[in-house]
């Protein structure tokens, strides 16, 4: 039975099921006090098969994070390291800030503790791991109440024996309050102590808060099976994420991706940069013929060193509050509007999102990127989510009105105008960001939009940064919980091995099949003991040049390591040193099960006349004045259809935008494919 994809986000939570070629989709405002409640809500809604799987894309631990509402956690370390989370790294994320602001480490001083013990660099034990000071740890702990230990130990990941032997000790102790103890041996086996370390505590922040949230998840659905997305782009089991919750801190946007490389693939465009602009935040990522994978990930300024989807986020979403700074100049984002009270166009409550946005005339008024969209006659107020939800003109032409006034813009279609520009230069800096910035060429590649709002946007950032084709899915407003349905159980394993590699190394091989051994052992074994059958294995290796401080992570091909490490170097900083010594830092083994994804709806091509799924023409602003635009539904186009901008398509769960100029055509997948030929 096929899996029901479910992905919560911050405005909406969006469902899709697969049975029998047939797709059902259903979208409902999330509950952010208890997202589960939308989640048990909204399945018997959509009306999926009482045991059919769930697939969950969540925001629990993500959320955890941000609002800074994770469990009581405390740091046993060894003697003389308990300040690691205070120092972190010396880098400059804001490189002319006077007074540079970190974020406050997860866990405060007085619950970082040490221990007596050390080992050398090379995992010998320098000194024994002294009970006394354990003794010490476990009064700290109980006076605190701390409900969550991380430990991290210098060297752990040589041995971990010590980190063994200290939750032994501690779950003898039977503290009460302690709910979760995360160890960096298992969480994060590599070296670099500051980042060990904070993922290791990251993990121990939102262990118990997911805990709890699955639990309760579970019990409400029962007996479906539940499976979570994680921040790698495949699923795990929901009893290793209530241990391993780290590893699902960006699953909602590694469901985009990993749903848009999977639609393009099949249209014959596996060269993609995927763009998912949802109603918070806008997720986009560049696979070069691959879904993009790092080490090296960040979460509000926090390094977290398990593998994710490389995904660069920017807060400019259809949520996204579009204010007025002290110098007169226009900003949207990053605040957003969120699900409550949501644009001022949703018309659920009086309240502002922000108690100082509020007219003269006391009367509460807000601007998001919806309500300029509206305005311009973009959103159809009543086509959104299929007629389920109208939207409100009047409000958000009073807000925009007095938007403008602000401004000192002509008028609220000219404040909409500059809302819709300063958020798309946003989103076109985030996609800078991922490929020119990188090495790579957007004329390469194609923009698969997605999210609520994708849509509304791609075709205008696609001509700015020249980007020949824009490929719309045929559910774009939920195309993150088709990801998760098409996702593989997937797993992950790291050894850190600080191996010289000289020119002409022949034993490099040999030497590599024999460290990766053990790994492949740990894969095979977990994966049968899930259930799964022997795993597809896939081999890479951090590397460097002798010297370098960070490294490179390539594809392990025997006979091809120097090659591969030299290629990727020259792709990302323009050069390479052949004949110079090389390091491999770490080995990395991901291991994926045997998955058939389930087939996607399609169609034979037909005539191109589009006649059929017209349904009149509507006024909608273009490059700052009006044009008359034809207005297309969805579900009435087929498969061969083809027509030409300016228009409009609606459909239940978002809105594309073709602008003049631009050419539609349908494909056989249903996806809409929106090229302009001067691009070409």
């Amino acid at each position: 039975m096929r899996a029901v994809g479910v992905d919560t986000g911050g405005t909406f939570t969006d469902f899709v099921w697969l049975q029998d070629g047939r797709m059902r989709i259903h979208k409902q405002l999330s509950t952010p006090d208890d997202p589960s409640r939308t989640v048990l809500d909204g399945l018997a809604r959509l009306g999926a098969a009482p045991k059919a799987p769930v697939v969950h894309g969540s925001t629990v631990a993500t959320n955890a994070l941000l609002e800074r509402r994770g469990a009581r956690t405390a740091l046993v370390t060894t003697a003389g390291f308990a300040d690691v989370l205070e120092i972190g790294r010396q880098n400059r994320p804001e490189l002319y800030a006077l007074v540079p602001q970190k974020p406050p480490p997860l866990v405060p001083r007085p619950w970082r503790l040490e221990v007596d013990e050390r080992l050398s660099a090379t995992g010998e034990v320098l000194a024994p791991l002294r009970e006394e000071s354990l003794a010490a740890v476990v009064a700290a702990l109980a006076a605190a109440e701390i409900e969550s230990v991380a430990v991290c130990l210098l060297f752990s990941y040589l041995l971990p024996d010590h980190e063994q032997a200290i939750r032994d000790y501690l779950l003898s102790a039977n503290l009460p309050h302690l709910q979760h103890i995360s160890l960096s041996s298992e969480i994060l086996p590599e070296y670099r102590e500051y980042e060990r370390t904070a993922t290791t505590a990251i993990n121990a922040y939102v262990a118990p808060v997911m805990g709890r949230y699955l639990r309760r998840l579970e019990a409400g659905l029962s007996p479906r099976p539940l499976t979570v997305m994680q921040s790698n782009g495949g699923v795990i089991g929901a009893e290793r994420v209530a241990q391993e919750a780290a590893r699902t801190v960006l699953s909602g946007p590694a469901g985009g991706v990993v749903g848009a490389f999977y639609v393009a693939s099949q249209a014959g465009f596996p060269e993609i940069i995927s763009f998912d602009m949802g109603g918070t935040s806008t997720d986009v990522a560049l696979c070069p013929g691959r879904l993009p994978l790092t080490g090296a990930a960040e979460v509000i300024g926090l390094p977290l060193r398990l593998p994710t989807l490389d995904i660069h986020t920017v807060g400019a979403g259809g949520g996204s509050l579009a204010t007025v700074d002290a110098g007169g100049a226009l900003q949207v984002g990053p605040a957003s509007a969120g699900a409550d009270p949501g644009p001022i166009c949703y018309g659920l409550g009086s309240a502002p999102p922000q108690p100082h946005l509020i007219a003269e005339g006391g009367e509460p008024f807000w601007v998001t990127t919806t309500d300029a969209n509206l305005l311009l006659g973009r959103l159809q107020p009543d086509q959104f989510l299929g007629g389920e939800m109208a939207l409100q003109r009047e409000p958000a032409g009073r807000a925009l009105a007095a938007l403008a006034e602000k401004l000192v813009a002509a008028d609220a279609i000219a404040a909409a105008w500059g809302v819709v520009q300063v958020a798309n230069t946003t989103m076109e800096r985030a996609i800078r960001r991922i490929s020119i910035e990188r090495g790579y060429d957007p004329r390469r590649f194609t923009l698969v939009a997605f999210g609520g709002a994708g849509p509304l946007h791609a075709c205008e950032l696609a001509e700015s940064l020249q980007i020949p084709r824009v490929l719309v899915p045929a559910v774009p407003g939920v195309l993150s919980a088709l990801g998760m349905v098409v996702a593989a159980p997937t797993r992950d394993y790291t050894r850190t091995v600080l191996r010289a590699v000289a020119p002409g190394d022949g034993g490099i091989a040999r030497w590599l099949e024999a460290a990766f051994a053990p790994l492949v052992e740990q894969a095979e074994a977990e994966m049968a003991a899930e259930g799964h059958g022997k795993p597809i294995l896939r081999r890479s290796l951090d590397m460097r040049y002798a010297g370098q401080s960070h490294e490179l992570t390539v594809p392990y091909e025997p006979g091809a390591v120097a090659g591969r490490f030299h290629e990727a170097h020259r792709q990302r900083y323009g050069y390479e040193q052949v004949g110079a010594g090389m390091e491999i830092v770490t080995l990395r083994l991901q291991a994926v099960a045997g998955f058939e994804p389930p087939a996607l709806p399609h169609q034979e091509p037909g005539p191109p006349d589009a006649g059929d799924a017209l349904a009149g023409q509507r006024e909608v602003w273009f490059g700052g004045r009006p044009h008359r635009a034809a207005l297309y539904r969805r579900d009435r186009l087929r498969a061969g259809h083809r027509f030409v901008g300016p228009a409009i398509v609606v459909q239940y769960d978002t809105t594309t935008i073709v602008p003049p100029g631009w050419g539609a055509a349908v494909d056989t997948w249903l996806n809409l494919i929106l090229e302009r030929p001067a691009l070409e």
